[in-house]
Order: C-alpha cells, then sequence, then structure tokens
C-alpha cells in the first residue's frame, strides 16, 4: 500500500462550511475509489508565489491517504472540476507502507494536534479582523466627527477674515493724493567769465 499527499489550494473568500464541503466530497471520492483517507491538514491561507486568477493569497489544504494509486486520478479530476479549487497536487510519501494499522493511529493523532492548531489560528485571525474592524469604524467615527467643526471653524474664520477684507476693502476711503513736490529754484548759473576787451589784450600783448 503506497501513501499519498495531494495538495490544493482554495479561494481565499471560502467560508468554514464551503471548506467542509469540499472535504467531504474528497473523502466521498477516495472511499468510492477503496483509498483509506487518513487525515487533512489545513493549513490556512498564504500568500501565493505568483497571483492566480486575480487572486493573491489562497487556503492551503492537504488530505494524506493510502491508495495503490487507482484514486489520484479521479481525485484531481474532481479538484480540477470545482471553482474554487486554484492549484492541486499529488506527490507519493511512501512507496510501500508495511504497518497500515499503525499508520492509522500516527495519522489520527496528527490530525488531532493539526486540528487543535486550525482551531487556534482560526480564533486568532478572528480576533485580529475584529481588531482592524474596530480600528476602521474608530477612525471613521473620528473622521465623520472632525471635519464639520474643521468646516465651521474655517467657514467662519475664512469668511469671516473674506468678508471684512471686502468690506475694509469697500469702506477704506482712497488715499489722498500726494502733493506733487514743490520744485526746487535750479542754482544760479555761475557768471561766465567777461571777454577780455580789446583793449586788455593789446594792452598785455
Amino acid at each position: 500500500m503506497r501513501e499519498y499527499e495531494t495538495t490544493f489550494i482554495v479561494q481565499p473568500e471560502i467560508s468554514d462550511e464551503g471548506c467542509n464541503e469540499l472535504l467531504t466530497k474528497v473523502d466521498g471520492v477516495l472511499e468510492r475509489e477503496g483509498a483509506t483517507r487518513l487525515l487533512h491538514d489545513d493549513q490556512g491561507k498564504r500568500r501565493l508565489a505568483y497571483e492566480i486568477r486575480k487572486f493573491q493569497k489562497g487556503r492551503y489544504v492537504t488530505t494524506y491517504y493510502l491508495d495503490e494509486g487507482k484514486s489520484v486520478a479521479p481525485l484531481e479530476r474532481t479538484l480540477r472540476l470545482d471553482e474554487s479549487v486554484l492549484r492541486f497536487l499529488t506527490v507519493m510519501r511512501n512507496e510501500e507502507v508495511v504497518d497500515i494499522e499503525t499508520r492509522k493511529k500516527e495519522a489520527a493523532e496528527e490530525e488531532r494536534i493539526r486540528a487543535e492548531r486550525a482551531r487556534e489560528r482560526a480564533e486568532r485571525e478572528a480576533e485580529e479582523e475584529k481588531a482592524r474592524q474596530l480600528a476602521a469604524q474608530q477612525a471613521q467615527q473620528a473622521q465623520q466627527a472632525q471635519p464639520p467643526a474643521e468646516a465651521a471653524a474655517s467657514g467662519e474664520d475664512g469668511d469671516g477674515k473674506a468678508q471684512a477684507s471686502e468690506a475694509g476693502e469697500a469702506e477704506a476711503p482712497a488715499p489722498a493724493a500726494e502733493p506733487a513736490p514743490t520744485a526746487e529754484p535750479a542754482p544760479a548759473a555761475e557768471s561766465a567769465p567777461a571777454a577780455e576787451s580789446s583793449d586788455d589784450k593789446e594792452t598785455e600783448g
């Protein structure tokens, strides 16, 4: 008997009820094909390595089961036809499981532990989501309460100042025209030296 694991990525918006319905469908395929389902490992939402169908996150689930290999194709066909499944991959974990009962007991314990971890993770995610919603609500309330007061204050100050400014501009008398500066008398032109008489020139000669 071989052990397989099939990992499939589900759309992140799927609810817990929707995911449980998908797992029930997987169990039905395995039972119909004669395989033994060991456990489902719901790893929660994780960021994808690349965008798939415009989704950046996905819910990872891995199913472990024992089979001779006949159930792999029907299981993958079921996952391919389900619109909520983005991707899937099947890997053979163990080529030959000798002690099947022991492996079943180990799987049951693993499933219990992983289910407990999944429950704790779901509670933590719910608390984080609740805190985010509360913070968003408080921010919205603060935003709704703040603008009216600020608008009223800005309206009184801005409009009042604008009206006062306009009134001041309308009522303020025009400044009196400054008297034209009195022209200062031009300084008296220095008298040019008197022309020397011809007599003087003759005398000097």
